[in-house]
């Protein structure tokens, strides 16, 4: 009885991939900010909902300092919408991207930010979503 094809032919060595590319996230993430252009807007707080997707050079993480903590995406949205009143969401998101390259190795970071109440109740949420890549 002859050998079956699959037993002659031995299995090459794994090819073990680099990961070139770590894409941290937060999604969801609701905060309550002064923002708007409208003068009812102005002098009170309206909730905000924020995803952020980062791209960062990074690879074989073990440890959270291998990457980037998405503690600190809450936190510097928090902090932002603590700043005081901003006027365009675009404003809230340009100001939240600059914040993740703080850290070196975010070398990408796509922001949207939703206003759930802009349209209310014709829509359930308006907003904008900015990439920003590092110069």
């Amino acid at each position: 009885m002859s050998a079956s094809p699959l037993s002659e032919t031995p299995f090459p060595a794994p090819v073990l991939a680099k990961v070139i590319v770590t894409k941290v996230f937060v999604r969801g993430l609701k905060v309550e900010a002064q923002i708007g252009v409208y003068d009812h807007e102005h002098g009170r707080v309206q909730p905000l909902v924020i995803d952020v997707e980062l791209d960062v050079a990074a690879s074989h993480c073990e440890e959270l300092g291998d990457t980037v903590n998405y503690e600190t995406i809450r936190t510097a949205a928090q902090d932002i919408a603590a700043a005081g009143h901003i006027d365009l969401v675009e404003t809230f998101a340009e100001r939240l991207a600059q914040a993740c390259f703080d850290d070196h190795r975010v070398t990408r970071a796509r922001v949207r930010v939703e206003k759930p109440l802009a349209l209310a109740p014709h829509a359930a949420a308006a907003g904008v979503e900015i990439t920003a890549v590092r110069g």
